[in-house]
């Protein structure tokens, strides 16, 4: 794993911050977030069945535009184009999109990385330069989630999370949600954004 440029585990009870570590570092090795994080902050205060989480990402990725992963050509005999896509990863992704504008019907999947739409080459090219495949911010975000959750405490079910241009909040209680702790956690963020330690 990737050393992150800060991991900090703040708890009232000073025994169980090594084991949190742990656990979180188990956890980021296991959601392969070793390179997408790089600043960690956690507060844990068991008296007030308090869990708080924030996170720096180490930069934004762009969503993937169909027209940058694949190639098309025109098949005049069969008046067809023929996509190849060179991203094998985001093709179930790719055949939804084409399936919602073209229908089903109009679109073949004859070999593994090579789609076919009955359509003109033109109303196609278009629609693919600016087709979204893949937003690896919406799957950042849910894995985050899926994060926080691993690594909260059991029987925290009250949670709170957003994720804004590459910082993460996350807070987990027993008890009914308090702003303050929403605000005490965008302050941890604060300090995490100016903590150059």
């Amino acid at each position: 794993m990737e050393p992150l440029e800060i991991f900090t585990v703040e708890t009232t009870e000073p025994s169980e911050a090594a084991a949190y570590e742990s656990i979180l570092k188990d956890i980021i090795s296991e959601l392969a977030f070793s390179r997408t994080i790089g600043r960690i902050k956690v507060r844990i205060r068991p008296e007030d069945s308090l869990f708080m989480m924030v996170i720096l990402l180490r930069r934004g990725l762009p969503p993937i535009k169909a027209g940058e992963i694949s190639d098309t050509e025109f098949d005049r005999e069969h008046a067809k184009v023929v996509i190849t896509v060179r991203d094998e990863k985001t093709i179930p992704q790719f055949l939804d999109r084409l399936w919602e504008q073209f229908g089903r019907q109009n679109v073949i999947q004859p070999e593994r990385n090579i789609i076919e739409v009955a359509s003109d080459l033109e109303t196609v090219d278009k629609f693919i330069a600016e087709l979204i495949v893949d937003d690896p911010e919406k799957t950042i975000r849910e894995r985050l989630a899926d994060m926080a959750i691993r690594a909260t405490p059991e029987g925290f079910r009250i949670r709170y999370h957003s994720l804004d241009s590459g910082k993460f909040v996350f807070v987990a209680s027993e008890d009914t949600m308090q702003q303050d702790w929403i605000d005490e956690a965008n302050v941890m963020l604060k300090e995490l954004e100016g903590d150059d330690s």
